[in-house]
């Protein structure tokens, strides 16, 4: 009972002082595994496992105080654990997504990856080919080894693994699978929102923005409605028409004079244009010249000097 009330006072704890908490999976990880990762997250996060029992009535406990926490509740089902947290919540992540343990595929187990089999040479011997042909795994002898002919997918992600994939990986020395905390949900000041959204950056969320903004102008255009994003358009648009009514008429205004001249005496600009062009070009063609008599010269004391 005091180890009990000792666990109890130390969720009700962490629950109050930590406003962020991460949901994670905790399967096939071990107390060595377990123990890295509790060092990796010293002073920025704080990992708790136990019985979702005692989790669910300490945080009842402590809903009268702050009744957010019971959004909690619902998400303690299976091997989870909490990783209560301060900081940035993908720093965090990051850090629980480095360490993985290759474990080897046992049998029974759901596989979480497609498992191949590369080509090549296995190093069996040849009264192992049997083995292979009953997993429909194309081999032939070289050097009197067993040699796989071509790459094989022998499970595929959510199948379970039988006893002859295992024996065959266990063969081969494969471990494919890897283990570790894996972020499901999280807990942040009482908004419960899946793992994913913590893929989103700053240049996704800018997009959508950039894309909502052009809806609102299109409609806004559209349904000749004036709003603050339609109008940059409107003020552009109005100002084309200006220029255009200007252009066929005599009325004149100051931002429309140099393109009525340019209309009207085409050539003038026309020569003015290559100026530039051509001056910015004298200085290349000037330094390929040099370039040329260099590659002379050199040319020039290599056969005097042979």
């Amino acid at each position: 009972m005091e180890k009990k009330q000792q666990y109890f006072d130390r969720v009700i704890k962490l629950v109050s002082e930590y406003p962020k908490v991460l949901i994670v999976e905790a399967d096939n990880v071990g107390s060595h595994h377990m123990q890295k990762i509790r060092k990796s997250l010293v002073g920025e996060a704080v990992v708790l496992m136990g019985k979702n029992t005692m989790i669910r009535r300490a945080i009842r406990a402590h809903q009268e105080t702050n009744p957010m926490v019971a959004n909690l509740l619902p998400l303690l089902k299976g091997n989870v654990g909490l990783v209560f947290t301060k900081g940035d919540l993908s720093s965090v992540r990051a850090k629980l997504s480095a360490f993985k343990v290759a474990a080897p595929a046992k049998a029974g187990a759901i596989a979480p990856v497609n498992v191949t089999v590369p080509a090549g040479n296995t190093g069996m011997e040849p009264t192992k080919t049997s083995f292979l042909q009953a997993l429909s795994i194309p081999s032939k002898i070289n050097k009197g080894q067993v040699e796989i002919v071509s790459d094989v997918l022998l499970i595929k992600a959510g199948n379970k693994v039988g006893s002859s994939e295992a024996t065959l990986l266990q063969m081969l020395n494969i471990k494919p699978f890897f283990y570790g905390l894996v972020v499901k949900t999280v807990y942040d000041n009482g908004s419960i929102y899946s793992a994913k959204v913590l893929d989103i950056t700053d240049d996704d969320i800018v997009g959508h923005f950039r894309a909502g903004l052009n809806n609102v102008a299109s409609v806004s255009l559209a349904l000749h409605m004036p709003t603050v994003a339609a109008f940059p358009h409107i003020v552009v648009n109005s100002y084309k028409n200006l220029v255009a009514v200007a252009v066929a008429t005599e009325i004149s205004f100051k931002q429309v004079d140099k393109l009525k001249e340019m209309i009207k005496n085409p050539g003038a600009f026309a020569v003015a244009a290559p100026a530039p062009a051509a001056a910015a070009a004298a200085p290349k063609a000037e330094a390929k010249k040099e370039e040329k008599e260099e590659e002379e010269e050199a040319d020039m004391g290599f056969s005097l000097f042979d």
